[in-house]
């Protein structure tokens, strides 16, 4: 085995001394280091997430901290409880490079292959089925080779998406503004309709909010498709309506509404006169105010070519020099032209 010397510098380790070669930092160290975090600090579930075992990230772990010369997270034993408050000052920079690490295989796979690769989009129930399909379509047929994945969920767990990466575009009512790691942009504004069934006693009279009190009412769940306008109109008047029946699904409201069990209140998007043939819609929007539907996406993420194109598709006022200059100087100076 060959040993290597320092024999350089007079001012450096004596001739002689075998020089132990230093560690490089390296991305499965910084993986380590996330995981731990977003796992409540469980290495098991650390080891199954990045696919390698307990003991290999206790080492990575340790490796990076013995680079950085500081201790990351707090210990009990060989068990991590927290983050050390040097670790909660890296913690932001180890995600921004490798944030910026896989913005950098984009920009790369962006030359190789323009119109092919993968778009994950993220959507409320309301979105996906009625405000989204036209754009769907018109994506498709501008960008075959693109896989489309579409994830349904509560505008949290978009948020969510679009945070850990799983989703390049987010679109919802709710939430998505009150996250600082996303950019959202507004698309565009609707109202909600009350929707009965034919001969409903509400369709012969101007509707209000009193008027609503005296019937069951089925509407969203807490958290979607403006449900929190719903409340907040009925608590200014200091009234209590009988909700008897939330969904999270327009369709499934329609369904109850249908059978007789109450009045609906859904997006007016949702009511579809041609399909809802059993049904009638009222304009709600003088009691329950204008919603805004935003878009977002995660702050600093590399958007290739493909996905300004959906987003414009989806909301023709979100050019891509808008959400460009929404996401600031240094990430319009980060993507590349093609």
């Amino acid at each position: 085995m060959h040993k290597r010397f320092c024999r350089e510098s007079p001012v450096g380790p004596h001739p002689g001394v075998l020089m132990t070669p230093r560690r490089q930092m390296n991305f499965q160290q910084l993986r380590s280091v996330r995981e731990a975090v977003r796992c409540g600090f469980n290495l098991t579930e650390v080891a199954h997430t990045l696919h390698t075992s307990q003991p290999g990230v206790s080492r990575q772990i340790r490796e990076l901290e013995e680079e950085l010369g500081i201790e990351l997270f707090v210990r009990a034993g060989k068990r991590l409880t927290g983050l050390t408050e040097p670790g909660g000052h890296v913690l932001p920079i180890i995600e921004r490079m490798l944030l910026e690490s896989s913005n950098l295989r984009h920009a790369g796979q962006e030359f190789v292959a323009q119109q092919s690769g993968l778009l994950s989009i993220a959507a409320t129930h309301s979105q996906a089925r009625y405000a989204m399909p036209v754009a769907v379509q018109e994506f498709r047929a501008q960008f075959p080779n693109v896989k489309l994945h579409l994830h349904q969920g509560s505008p949290k767990q978009i948020a969510q998406m679009l945070i850990d990466g799983e989703a390049d575009v987010g679109i919802a009512t709710e939430a998505l503004g009150d996250y600082p790691q996303l950019v959202a942009l507004p698309c565009y504004r609707w109202t909600h309709s009350v929707i009965v069934p034919p001969g409903h006693p509400l369709l012969d009279a101007p509707l209000s909010l009193e008027a609503l009190t005296r019937y069951p009412l089925i509407t969203y769940d807490t958290g979607f498709t403006g449900r929190s306008r719903i409340d907040e109109a009925f608590e200014a008047r200091g009234l209590t309506p009988n909700i008897v029946l939330a969904a999270m699904d327009a369709d499934v409201i329609k369904t109850y509404v249908h059978l007789g069990l109450g009045v609906g209140i859904v997006a007016g998007v949702a009511y579809e006169a041609e399909r809802d043939t059993q049904l009638r819609a009222i304009d709600a929007g003088r009691l329950f105010g204008i919603n805004l539907t935003k878009l977002a996406v995660r702050r600093g993420n590399y958007l290739r070519k493909y996905v300004y194109a959906f987003i414009e598709s989806f909301a023709p006022t979100l050019t891509r020099a808008i959400v460009e200059k929404a996401l600031g100087d240094e990430a319009k100076a980060s993507h590349y032209e093609i």
